[in-house]
């Protein structure tokens, strides 16, 4: 089993998203990338922590690649907008893949730059590549949030 940590906006929709990749083993939302220890949702929305809302994919990579799920995380957002995405506005929310070895790193870095070139995209990528760190899991009630809030 490996890991994948990737922000890209609201986390809910995302780990909703990632839950549905066959390969992967599980997908927790939390937040990383911050200064602040063992953060909470109410520190983190003040914009002043650091931390990006993420999720923390542990996948089989025998069943599906890292390549795949950076072509979902690059799919399911817009890595062109900086600090936003939709509504959603400040450093919690921006596009990040926090990385877990050079392999990782080198692997975001060649898809990013493909996909920059690829003209897919009118403004630049802006999603940042760096190493993961500290990760703290998100309050419960924000785990599985559109499992357990259905309508």
């Amino acid at each position: 089993m490996e890991k994948a940590t990737f922000g890209a906006g609201c986390f809910w929709g995302v780990e909703a998203r990632f839950r549905k990749v066959k390969g992967v083993i599980d997908a927790v939302v939390g937040y990383s990338g911050g200064k602040t220890k063992n953060p909470t949702y109410k520190d983190v929305c003040t914009d002043k922590t650091g931390h990006a809302e993420v999720v923390q994919v542990t996948y089989d990579p025998s069943i599906v690649s890292y390549e795949e799920l950076l072509e979902i995380f690059w799919n399911i957002h817009n890595p062109t907008t900086l600090n936003r995405q939709g509504w959603d506005i400040g450093t919690q929310y921006r596009s990040v893949v926090f990385y877990h070895g050079e392999g990782q790193k080198e692997r975001a870095l060649k898809l990013k730059e493909k996909l920059d070139k690829s003209g897919r995209y009118k403004n630049p990528i802006v999603t940042e590549i760096t190493p993961a760190s500290e990760f703290y899991k998100a309050e419960e009630y924000h785990q599985r949030y559109y499992e357990k809030n259905k309508k």
